[in-house]
């Protein structure tokens, strides 16, 4: 998993859309993008388009964002779209563990009652959009077998806090927001899942996505969000491991197995350690998921 890709659950055009975009995560749509009179109606062109693609053993994996806890949504949201199975479900405004293991309550109901797997549904929570959350972020840890992921945001959180704006004139993350980042990453480390970075708003701009991802995925991001498809093909090409990259991963793998028990081992000039081989071990396990 590399890219997500925002779609809005109310347009079959921009769904089919995101089919043929090349990302390996559709994340329709049934909250921010979509108008509150239209909510039903997303519910309902969501469920069909689930149900007519989940036949498709080659297509993406397609997640479902309800509305957050809190709206008096997300029972509607849930019951609209579970019984056409999506894959799974993204939270919200999500604030630590705690919500995490109530949504999961909810999905196990309703798998049950529509005759799905118990546990098939996944859960990624974005974990900063109110500063609650933010505070929340060393609370996944356990919350629930369904977490495969934790992602950020900066645009709800700026509102939560009464910003002007959270980037600074060049282009980058004011204070604020570069400690939300760094906290989401920290907290899916802790809780030992997939860190998926916030989207970067200017699709225009893939100078500076570019950049972004670069400094995502050296950070210990191994996915990004998108708000356009025009963006998928950068994103997806900043998280592939390259070739040369996974041939390393394999020498550091080879060398710990040649000297077991060795806390150090040395790889073309260099001396490495344990650090270095769980390194080398994620890289690869990333390279086979894809």
């Amino acid at each position: 998993m590399r890219s997500l890709l925002f779609v809005p659950g109310d347009s079959p055009k921009k769904l089919e859309k995101g089919m043929n975009s090349g990302a390996d995560v559709l994340l329709i749509d049934l909250e921010d993008s979509v108008a509150l009179d239209a909510r039903e109606e997303a519910r309902r062109i969501t469920a069909a388009f689930l149900s007519e693609q989940s036949k498709d053993a080659e297509r993406p994996r397609l997640f479902v964002r309800v509305n957050g806890l809190t709206t008096g949504l997300i029972d509607a949201d849930l019951d609209g779209v579970m019984r056409s199975a999506p894959d799974g479900i993204v939270l919200p405004k999500t604030v630590g563990g705690a919500d995490v293991a109530h949504l999961g309550a909810k999905l196990a109901v309703r798998e049950a009652e529509f005759g799905l797997a118990d546990g098939a549904t996944r859960i990624l929570a974005i974990g900063t959009e109110n500063a609650a959350g933010v505070f929340a972020l060393g609370t996944f840890a356990g919350a629930s077998h369904r977490l495969m992921g934790l992602t950020w945001g900066g645009e709800d959180l700026s509102a939560d806090l009464g910003a002007e704006a959270n980037r600074g004139e060049d282009g980058a993350y004011t204070d604020p927001y570069r400690l939300a980042r760094s906290l989401a990453l920290l907290g899916a480390a802790a809780a030992s899942v997939d860190a998926i970075d916030s989207v970067f708003t200017n699709f225009r701009d893939m100078a500076g996505l570019e950049a972004e991802c670069r400094a995502a995925r050296r950070d210990g991001f191994v996915a990004k969000m998108a708000i356009h498809p025009a963006q998928v093909p950068v994103i997806n090409e900043a998280f592939t491991p390259s070739p040369e990259a996974v041939e390393r991963a394999q020498a550091v793998i080879e060398a710990f197995k040649a000297h077991p028990g060795a806390g150090v081992v040395g790889v073309n000039g260099e001396m490495l350690d344990r650090p270095h081989l769980l390194r080398a071990e994620r890289l690869l396990r990333r390279a086979g998921r894809l």
